[in-house]
């Protein structure tokens, strides 16, 4: 079944991602791909370019906090749209917060809470977000890596990566250990 299909199953129906954002108002550029339904309560708000993928949990919020005032300011109310540009990366779980926008060429790592807006071409990752380099750098890191599976099968791809060696995988170093201060 294709992603973009809207499929009739029994009597109820089923949206992609993507297809229940675009009913909720979110806009959204061309080639993108969405993997959440998480775009809170004024999805209209919230404007997505081309290329932009964003993966499963990630939860925009485009209001907040106003609930412990309305004893005093029953009325209040506030919002921030929320603007991702082109060519970005939101990993799993992230947390996209009013007012942000995400220029274009950015990757944000999974579970990053995003506060504040990000600059082109940058990798950003933590609560709350910061800058941990450039997007270029990241590249020049991984491409080393590159066993080429893209466009295989599921059965191609599973050869190439049991009988690739250790050094082909992408391997973390240890925490370094702070030294205590006398």
């Amino acid at each position: 079944m294709n992603l973009i299909e809207l499929v009739n199953l029994g009597k109820r129906l089923y949206y992609s991602p993507e297809q229940y954002a675009r009913k909720l108002g979110v806009k959204i550029g061309n080639n993108c791909r969405i993997g959440t339904h998480n775009f809170g309560s004024e999805p209209y708000l919230v404007t997505i370019g081309n290329h932009v993928q964003i993966t499963d949990n990630v939860a925009f919020f485009t209001h907040g906090g106003g609930w412990v005032f309305r004893n005093k300011i029953p009325d209040l109310d506030f919002f921030g749209k929320i603007i991702v540009k082109d060519n970005v990366y939101i990993g799993s779980g992230s947390y996209i917060l009013p007012g942000v926008t995400i220029e274009s060429d950015v990757i944000v790592a999974a579970r990053s809470v995003v506060t504040k807006s990000i600059p082109k071409g940058f990798v950003v990752a933590g609560n709350p977000a910061k800058i941990i380099g450039t997007i270029e750098d990241y590249k020049n890191k991984i491409i080393k890596y590159n066993l080429k599976t893209k466009n295989l099968s599921t059965i191609e791809k599973i050869r190439v990566l049991k009988s690739a060696d250790e050094a082909s995988f992408i391997s973390k170093p240890y925490l370094d250990y702070p030294e205590k201060k006398s």
